[in-house]
């Protein structure tokens, strides 16, 4: 057990003063698992080339790896809440203070300027999907599509019409679609 400590010790340090994202972590895991005599430099290098070769996040990935050649399930398992655990504490630790600092008087007004821009940037993200899906790519033959139309007419009007829910408005959308697309 105390050897499953000190692992997550090592990762626990690793993950609270690496800053930079995983990569900028190979340094201080290299240094910290053949000094501790955990992984050689070989071993850790190709868990690098692994880590980096795998979906997820490269110093989870590190960790996880490592954990588990050093002591297996438990190893992997010590190992990476070791390297998560001081970015979700400090994560939390900002949420916590943050709701106060957002609640003073020059945040506020920040805010109210920030809304109609950000209204306008979605607006806009929305405008550009729907010309595009309605009139086809500008640089192509422009294609008219009544389809698209229909359906973002119908979803706009339920938008406004009835209070749905983002989720809903998706699977309206969703069901229209696949049902006029296909008759």
């Amino acid at each position: 057990m105390i050897e499953l400590l000190e692992l997550f010790w090592i990762f626990f340090k690793i993950g609270l003063f690496t800053f930079g994202g995983g990569y900028a972590m190979i340094p201080l895991i290299r240094q910290e698992m053949v000094s501790g005599g955990f992984l050689t430099v070989d071993q850790v290098n190709q868990f690098i080339g692994i880590a980096e070769s795998t979906p997820g996040p490269f110093a989870v990935n590190m960790a996880t790896f490592a954990g588990f050649h050093t002591y297996g399930v438990l190893g992997s398992v010590f190992a990476t809440l070791g390297v998560v655990l001081p970015s979700f504490i400090i994560i939390m630790l900002i949420a916590y203070f943050s709701d106060k600092f957002i609640k003073t008087r020059p945040v506020q007004t920040i805010l109210r300027f920030l809304k109609p821009v950000i209204l306008g940037l979605i607006l806009s993200a929305g405008l550009s999907v729907l010309l595009h899906s309605v009139l086809g790519n500008y640089f192509e033959t422009i294609d008219f599509d009544p389809t698209a139309l229909i359906i973002f007419a119908v979803v706009l009007g339920l938008s406004f019409y009835k209070k749905l829910t983002p989720i809903h408005l998706v699977l309206i959308s969703a069901i229209l679609g696949m049902t006029l697309y296909l008759l």
